[in-house]
């Protein structure tokens, strides 16, 4: 009676695969921020003395618990963030790449089991007869089936173990970066939006002007026809209508383009509705500024950018896990199962099972300094993790440093700004009466009417600048995500 036949290979595969494997990797230990424990203390004082106080409710929520559509209320902003999300094709190639990263690392877990396969085969050779035992030409068949081990390696030191956790970092530091494009696209697009408004506001303003100054034109013109002005007023009347339409043409191109950029961003032209809003208000920035700030070391947590940089520093951290290991012995096993006959009706008969146990140890001599650079790369890649790491945290407290500072300086330059055009209004104002009873020269009254048109250009720029200097504050703190 034939006995049964013994798997002590699959048994050996089974408990070899449960084994943990040491690491080789270095232990991970975060770096420490190489920044200062808080932000600069002055941007606190000029707070202090900006002349628009921050609403007293508006700061007690963190930018990275503020959903952007509880942050940006403009309806027409918010349906533009939305399609920007779902149409831009920067993020959506972020998205691909996480998928790519994915993919990556199923394909370095699956090193982590066995490979088994099923195999079948028939084979039909003929034996010559000066080689065959019997001195006679034959021929053989034989047919095999069952299931193969192809080449599974024990992870003893910790190879396999560690490339898989640098794939699964790389993956994550991939997912990490496609949330920061993510909020890097919610502020261009607000930023590109209020550009477009801000320039829409500008040309309103210098053809009101063009209007205003080609109505006194004319009036010159038929004063000049009856010798009431001289020549003189006539051309500096016609200087300043035709630099106010100069203006008026140069605000409507970068409208244009500003509206462009927009699209880019969106992904796909803008619906007309709902309407364009207008800039934000003093109040209505003062409340887009009003975020806590926290301490730097927040900055880690917060900001996608720098969880990815952390993740890739980890992923190098385990490759040079990898190419310490790569010294050590390697063993691989191969195994198979299953059944072998000379004929196929009696390929599963009782007797005709098989098996095969083939272990492999595979020891590192000579490689000519193989290992050793490999694992010089490595370590050098690590270090360069490191600094990128620490470069991206320093360039986070800049930008929020950077934020602050503007939050609170251009809060008082707007205020000024605007006390400098209520006293252009009134100059003119008064030097209009002072023309209209003869004291004041025309030319005086050409001079009020540039300067304010200046100072309300200012103003816009400057109320757009707080309006973007409060959008860099929410994106630095890494705000935009939800």
């Amino acid at each position: 009676m034939t006995k049964p036949v013994r798997t002590p290979a699959l048994t050996l595969t089974v408990l070899a695969a449960l084994l943990s494997a040491c690491s080789m990797a270095p232990t991970y230990q975060r770096p420490a921020a190489p920044v200062a424990a808080a932000f600069p203390a002055d941007s606190a004082g000029a707070a202090a003395r900006t002349s628009v106080p921050l609403p007293p409710a508006a700061g007690t929520r963190e930018a990275a618990d503020t959903g952007w559509r509880d942050y940006f209320t403009d309806p027409r902003l918010q349906q533009l963030i939305a399609a920007a999300l779902e149409n831009n094709r920067d993020l959506r190639t972020a998205a691909l790449r996480i998928e790519e990263a994915r993919a990556q690392y199923d394909i370095q877990s699956a090193d982590r089991l066995p490979n088994v396969n099923a195999n079948a085969s028939a084979t039909k050779a003929k034996t010559p007869a000066f080689l065959s035992p019997s001195g006679q030409t034959s021929i053989g068949k034989r047919y095999d089936a069952g299931l193969a081990l192809s080449s599974f390696e024990l992870d003893f030191f910790g190879r396999v173990k560690s490339l898989n956790d640098a794939a699964l970092a790389a993956y994550l530091a991939t997912d990490e970066a496609r949330q920061a494009a993510q909020i890097s696209l919610v502020a261009q697009v607000a930023q590109a939006y209020y550009t477009e408004r801000a320039y829409a506001e500008q040309y309103t303003l210098a053809q009101q002007t063009y209007d205003a100054r080609a109505r006194t034109y004319k009036l010159t013109q038929q004063r000049a026809e009856v010798g009431a002005s001289s020549r003189l007023d006539l051309r500096s009347n016609e200087t300043l209508m035709e630099t106010a339409r100069a203006a008026a043409l140069t605000l409507a191109r970068q409208r244009a383009q500003a509206d462009n950029a927009l699209t880019l961003l969106v992904g796909q032209p803008a619906s007309a509705s709902p309407a364009a809003g207008a800039m934000p208000s003093d109040q209505q920035i003062d409340a887009l500024s009003a975020l806590p700030t926290g301490l730097p070391s927040d900055l880690l947590t917060r900001r996608p950018d720098i969880r990815a940089a952390e993740q890739r520093l980890k992923s190098a951290n385990a490759n040079i896990g990898a190419a310490r290991a790569a010294f050590f012995p390697r063993i691989s096993l191969t195994a198979a199962l299953g059944s072998s006959s000379p004929s196929l009706h009696g390929l599963f008969d009782s007797g005709s099972g098989s098996w095969s146990f083939a272990p492999q140890l595979t020891l590192p001599i000579f490689d000519a300094g193989r290992n050793r650079a490999n694992l010089s790369l490595a370590e050098v890649r690590k270090n360069l993790a490191v600094a990128d790491y620490e470069k991206t945290i320093q360039t986070a407290f800049r930008e929020v440093a950077d934020a602050l500072a503007a939050r609170d300086y251009l809060g008082e330059q707007v205020t000024a700004q605007r006390a400098v055009q209520d006293a252009q209004a009134d100059r003119l104002k008064l030097l209009q009466l002072r023309f209209d009873n003869g004291i004041a020269s025309g030319l005086d009254v050409l001079d009020a009417q540039r300067e304010l048109f200046s100072a309300q250009q200012t103003l816009v720029q400057a109320r757009l600048q707080r309006t973007t200097s409060a959008i860099d504050l929410y994106r630095a703190l890494g705000g935009g995500l939800k």
